[in-house]
């Protein structure tokens, strides 16, 4: 079957014949004949194997440039689109930082009002009673006659008095 461009030599499938070129390099004109893999005629989309391009790239397809959309007046483009960034910046404000904040300011006051006698749960989960209080450190007392000292900022609970015995 007779093809545009010359015939299949039947070692390739009808709709690819490589285009055959000799090559110029150390061997000169009589050197071994190589096929350029690179280029195939292949069958255009439109005709679906009615038609063929002539050496189409396979490996790289066409780009076709878009025109731009048209911009729109003033700045509100950029408005519209830093809209759902800010939104994200106030929900997490909400969600998350401003509840950590309470919590912190709660805590903070908790132990500052905490007195000697209170009864306390620590951050290790020990239970006891305060004996001495300093600036940045107490001493609880856990069993009879058994004290350690604390962090202040270890304290997690202050329990009502009578809880621990």
């Amino acid at each position: 079957m007779q093809r545009e461009g010359g015939e299949n030599p039947g070692l390739f499938p009808a709709h690819r014949t490589p285009v055959a070129q000799k090559r110029t390099g150390r061997w000169g004109q009589s050197g071994p004949p190589a096929y350029n893999l690179r280029f195939f005629r292949v069958p255009s989309v439109a005709a679906r194997g009615l038609s063929f391009q002539r050496d189409s790239n396979v490996f790289i397809s066409n780009a076709f440039a878009q025109a731009a959309p048209a911009a729109a007046a003033g700045g509100e483009s950029s408005l519209l689109s830093m809209l759902p960034l800010v939104l994200m910046f106030v929900v997490l404000y909400f969600v998350m930082i401003r509840p950590q904040m309470k919590r912190q300011k709660e805590h903070k006051a908790m132990i500052e009002a905490i007195a000697k006698g209170d009864e306390i749960v620590t951050s290790g989960g020990l239970l006891g009673k305060i004996t001495k209080l300093g600036d940045s450190f107490l001493t609880l007392e856990v069993a009879t006659g058994v004290e350690l000292q604390v962090q202040r900022s270890a304290v997690v609970q202050v329990l009502p008095k009578g809880t621990f015995k």
